[in-house]
């Protein structure tokens, strides 16, 4: 049986105009190893970050700065050499021993971004084609382990937010033309099509990661929203839809309740490194934050089911290019930013991202941090690690981190958090030595 599929309860009464029901009666549907959702995200396969595969961006590094996500590497390359190198990262980056390794971690879901390339290109885009049969053959390793799969539209015409990650990095440009948006239901449609051949393994779609509410309209956004559900509920009737939270507050979507949808999860993400606020917390105040975040996915589960689909045990933005490609890092003042300088005086990025260079002091401090982030994200639907793997940044490397007993393997195995279900997993109660309720 479908994992999420299994999620043919009409949701009308939580999701109609006026009424802030809890999902409380869904509770226990969620994935084949529980009803919480523990997964890792496949990034840095079908779109590019240079911080999560820096070998295939080396030779630009220096002064030739121009190629900095999948649109410039493929113009830079053309199409012929940037499809030859592609084939061969799609073949490797993600192995049938890669899976079987997340399934034996004890998670039940991978969620895999792609780019709106990967179904419709025009002909003056530089982008090439050829990852659906590298993507079936995923999905079926993850059907073999018995997990099941989100696939995640990442990126759409004109990006979303402007950030390598969408593909382009620049302007957030997505909403500038009826075209644009088209296109991405195009896309949408493209993957309910591959959910519904694959429904036993695929239970949901994302129907756009991360839209930047500083550079699009909120109504824009939710109109969307709208005619995706409308869309790809004619290919593929019982998937779940993933919405995101466009960055926005709780508050923000407390009266986003469409009458008659079903099956509809919104998705959030907690860093603790792109913001002043979160970036400059001590190794305490990271723990204790996560109270906050536990409260924000609490609030959200009340309205609608709440995923945390990106999070990672990074507290430096130090990773090689995580800023983008030969820029450097707030925490050490290599990169401009709001506080002219490293965040306190003497920050080094040298050693932040390796485990070899992790004193025990740190080991465990990042032991608390994961089990504590764990808590607060399961006060919702559960939760997505970024990333399965890394080529460099160990903090962001699940696999790594959970052989190395920094991450608790299998995920309740956890040794401080003092984790509670007290029963029904909807009213959780975060019992972390760092939260007090």
């Amino acid at each position: 049986m479908k994992v999420l599929r299994t999620l043919i309860v009409s949701v009308a009464a939580l999701i109609t105009l006026g009424v802030n029901a809890s999902p409380a009666s869904l509770s226990r549907r969620f994935g084949k190893g529980g009803d919480i959702i523990r997964g890792v995200n496949l990034g840095g396969l079908f779109v590019l970050e240079p911080w999560i595969n820096p070998s295939l961006f080396k030779q630009w590094e220096g002064d030739n700065r121009q190629v900095v996500d999948e649109w410039s590497y493929c113009q830079a390359l053309g199409k012929q050499e940037c499809l030859s190198r592609l084939q061969k990262h799609w073949a490797t980056w993600v192995t049938e021993d890669d899976i079987k390794t997340l399934a034996s971690l004890g998670l039940n879901h991978i969620r895999i971004p792609i780019g709106y390339w990967a179904f419709t290109i025009k002909d003056d885009e530089p982008y090439v084609q050829g990852q659906i049969p590298y993507l079936e053959n995923i999905i079926g390793w993850i059907g073999k382990y018995n997990m099941n799969a989100v696939i995640d539209l990442h990126g759409v015409p004109g990006s979303q937010n402007g950030f390598d990650n969408s593909g382009k990095f620049g302007g957030i440009h997505w909403q500038d033309t009826q075209e644009n948006i088209d296109r991405s239901i195009t896309a949408v449609e493209g993957i309910a099509r591959i959910a519904e051949k694959y429904s036993d393994i695929v239970d949901a779609i994302q129907v756009v990661n991360e839209p930047a509410n500083w550079g699009l309209s909120k109504d824009g956004i939710i109109d969307f929203y709208k005619n995706s559900y409308t869309s790809f509920r004619r290919i593929a009737p019982n998937t779940i839809m993933i919405i995101h939270d466009a960055f926005l507050a709780p508050s923000e979507w407390e009266s986003f309740n469409i009458r008659g949808w079903d099956n509809v999860i919104l998705d959030t993400h907690n860093y603790h490194v792109f913001v002043k606020d979160r970036l400059t917390l001590d190794r305490e105040g990271h723990l204790t934050a996560t109270c906050q975040d536990a409260a924000n996915v609490r609030n959200f589960n009340t309205h609608l089911w709440t995923v945390t689909g990106e999070w990672s045990l990074a507290v430096t933005d130090c990773a090689r290019w995580l800023n983008g490609l030969d820029k450097g890092a707030r925490w050490d003042g290599s990169l401009e930013w709001e506080m002219n300088g490293p965040v306190y005086s003497g920050a080094t990025c040298a050693g932040q991202n390796s485990i070899s260079a992790w004193d025990e002091q740190t080991r465990t401090f990042f032991r608390q941090f994961a089990e504590a982030q764990m808590d607060a994200y399961e006060a919702g639907s559960g939760w997505f690690f970024w990333n399965f793997k890394t080529e460099e940044a160990d903090d962001w490397n699940y696999i790594k981190l959970a052989q190395n007993g920094i991450i608790p393997n299998p995920p309740t195995n956890r040794e401080y958090s003092r984790y509670s279900l007290d029963g029904d997993h909807w009213n959780i109660k975060i019992r972390s030595p760092w939260c007090h309720e």
